[in-house]
């Protein structure tokens, strides 16, 4: 017996009842892996055991998913006692019971729930996780509530285990999905953050009391549209036990004088006498707009009826507000300090790392190319004689290992490829990918029978070149504006051009392709790279292929389309341009005709409007914000008059002359 920390599952691990230990728990528990424990918190349930990752060695943690918590009752960092089960036995029946919630269209295939179920852990008064939906589209959870198992006790569901589902639902249960810490991938560091400021005043404030302070009163989540800012707040929700109370911006707006402050009064009254609570806003910018920039009186006293509310959170006891938004700087100023929204937490892009993340957890209930053979091998298994299981296991461990990595490889390609995608984004690839693979099945599948075939339903497998097809069709969400369609240009379609192929390569591409070897050496690759010459030599068929063979997000603005008659439009077009270029790293921007917003200074052209686009770009070149990840490209044939400030080592460092092509080139 020993006392653990629990800490959540990792994202493969969700719904399969494990429970991950290190070895040297392992060892003092006399347990391997496979073995069932059990996990005692306000109640005790089982969890069969695995091993963990080595970064988790040695930290006296229990790695287990919000089912199992929820069997144990208990939230992550509370302490659980861990025992052996001493003689697990195999279920012989049991009677699964529904949730009160459960719609009633809702499609369930109850054979692929009981062949999910096999080798599956259950304790009396355990919930158990039932996929729903369609068999390979990213997959949604149902908890079903264990009402009746014999014997009593620890077991296990076995092949030859009875399960029965009732039609009676459970009484006070409900089991839909809620969103846990396990479906949020990478934002390890945000959502530690946002535990800290709102888990830990809701489920512990004499903590805060002791060290005599406030506790937080709310967080302010921001960062581009589809990046998890909704998920994170009903996650949190979710895991704290909280109530729960979620505002769509708009829906409390009425024509009506006053009735728009009566409807925030009456929410925040709702949140008091169910505390604790948390009242989260989306799309806060929508409610509580800067006051000098709107016309309406309506939007002026909700935004003061809010500063109100919050002020008031002292009285009203265990209440934190989260807000969410992608327009930071549209949300009135008065609400951004200490007292209101006292953390302000950026959901960002994510890395390369995270979208590996993220990826495995849209794709983990998805039978990806290959494992149509592991249910024919366990067949096969089942059938075998005994003096053939040995042969046919150690075949079923190399399958087992061949799909892993087929899985492992895919999602390791994909998160390479997917330079800027949000977590929306991966999830519509996934889906995009799903969709593919059904319609190979679609002329085998009589759309009129009320029951898809099983042997059909097993045989159901999406390949990676579905994934390939699918990345065509799906863009980051942030490009959606400026998303062009670029021919496929190759380096080979470049004839003549060897030499200043290198030089562009050099220059643009391996900084974004070998960015490691930059790294290594302690090297800065140049910011940007002009190409000159005569017109008609090439300069933007280079700009074509280098967007195709890096792999980088390709954003290309032709110069006068910046270009705009009201005062501050176009310096605003080129801070947006850049702040993407930023956002979509690693990019590369594209001036196209770089002359014609970048003219010498001194030319005597009337207009100052050249001027002030030109301190714009110099100032976003080299200004306090670091192009970290992006390289800018121009071509011009008039280099003679492009200012020269902007032509120096730091700006654009490396000058291209694209030539005529002589006898050997042409």
């Amino acid at each position: 017996m020993i006392d653990l920390k629990v800490d959540s599952a990792y994202p493969e691990d969700q719904g399969c009842g494990r429970a991950r230990l290190d070895p040297e728990t392992m060892l003092y528990l006399r347990v391997s892996p496979g073995d069932l424990i059990y996990i005692e918190g306000r109640t005790r349930t089982v969890a069969k055991v695995w091993r963990m990752s080595v970064n988790d060695w040695n930290q006296g943690k229990i790695r287990i998913d919000n089912y199992i918590r929820a069997n144990a009752g208990v939230s992550i960092s509370d302490k659980v006692t861990v025992s052996v089960v001493e003689k697990p036995v195999a279920a012989e029946s049991v009677i699964l019971a529904p949730p009160e919630d459960l719609p009633k269209d809702i499609p369930i295939n109850y054979n692929s729930a009981v062949a999910k179920l096999i080798d599956f852990p259950i304790h009396d008064n355990d919930s158990v996780p039932i996929a729903v939906g369609m068999p390979f589209i990213p997959m949604q959870y149902v908890s079903y509530k264990v009402v009746s198992i014999t014997p009593p006790g620890a077991s296990i569901i076995s092949r030859d285990t009875e399960i029965e589902f009732s039609d009676q639902p459970a009484e006070g249960f409900e089991g839909m999905k809620l969103v846990s810490y396990e479906d949020i991938g990478g934002l390890k560091t945000e959502l530690q953050n946002v535990r800290e400021t709102i888990e830990m005043p809701l489920r512990h404030p004499e903590l805060f009391n002791k060290l005599g302070i406030e506790p937080p009163k709310g967080v302010l989540l921001y960062g581009p549209p589809g990046t998890g800012k909704t998920l994170i707040a009903k996650a949190v929700a979710n895991e704290s036990g909280a109530h729960f109370i979620s505002i769509a911006g708009p829906e409390i707006i009425s024509k009506y004088y006053g009735e728009s402050e009566q409807r925030l009064r009456e929410i925040f009254d709702e949140a008091e006498e169910n505390a604790p609570s948390i009242v989260f806003i989306d799309e806060l910018d929508s409610i509580a707009p800067k006051r000098e920039d709107v016309t309406g009186e309506v939007e002026r006293r909700v935004v003061a009826q809010l500063l109100t509310m919050m002020d008031g959170l002292e009285e009203m006891g265990q209440v934190v507000v989260i807000g969410a938004t992608n327009r930071l700087d549209a949300i009135d100023q008065a609400l951004r300090r200490p007292g209101r929204f006292d953390r302000e937490i950026e959901i960002g892009v994510p890395t390369e790392e995270d979208r590996r993340e993220i990826l495995g957890i849209h794709t983990r209930g998805m039978p990806i190319e290959g494992e149509t053979r592991i249910i024919e091998y366990k067949k096969k298994l089942d059938a075998a004689s005994a003096d053939r299981k040995d042969a046919l296991e150690e075949e079923f461990k190399e399958i087992s290992e061949e799909v892993k990595k087929v899985r492992e490889e895919m999602i390791q390609e994909f998160a390479a490829r997917t330079n800027g995608f949000v977590g929306a984004d991966l999830a519509a690839l996934s889906r995009e990918a799903a969709m593919r693979a059904l319609r190979r099945y679609i002329p085998h599948i009589e759309m009129d029978s009320d029951e898809i075939p099983q042997d059909i339903l097993e045989s159901m497998e999406i390949k990676v070149s579905d994934f390939r097809d699918a990345l065509h069709d799906i863009h980051p969400s942030a490009m959606r504006e400026i998303f062009i369609d670029l021919p496929k240009i190759k380096w080979y379609d470049v004839g003549g051009l060897n030499n200043e192929i290198e030089e562009v390569r050099e220059a643009a591409e391996y900084p974004i392709t070998r960015r490691e070897k930059f790294e290594n050496l302690g090297i800065k690759p140049p910011k940007g790279v002009l190409l000159y010459g005569p017109p008609g030599t090439g300069k933007t068929l280079i700009a074509k292929a280098i967007a195709s063979e890096s792999g980088a997000n390709f954003i290309s603005i032709r110069g006068p389309q910046i270009l705009s008659k009201w005062v501050g439009e176009s310096e605003k077009a080129v801070r947006e341009i850049f702040r993407k270029g930023r956002q979509l790293a690693p990019s590369i921007i594209f001036f196209d005709e770089l002359d014609a917003i970048a003219p010498a200074r001194s030319s005597g052209t009337d207009s100052k409007v050249y001027d002030t686009i030109l301190n714009q770009i110099l100032t976003e070149f080299d200004g306090i914000e670091e192009l970290n990840g992006v390289v800018v490209m121009g071509a011009t044939n008039r280099p003679d008059i492009i200012d020269p400030a902007i032509l120096r080592a730091g700006r654009f460092d490396r000058l291209i002359y694209v030539g005529e092509p002589n006898e050997n080139r042409g």
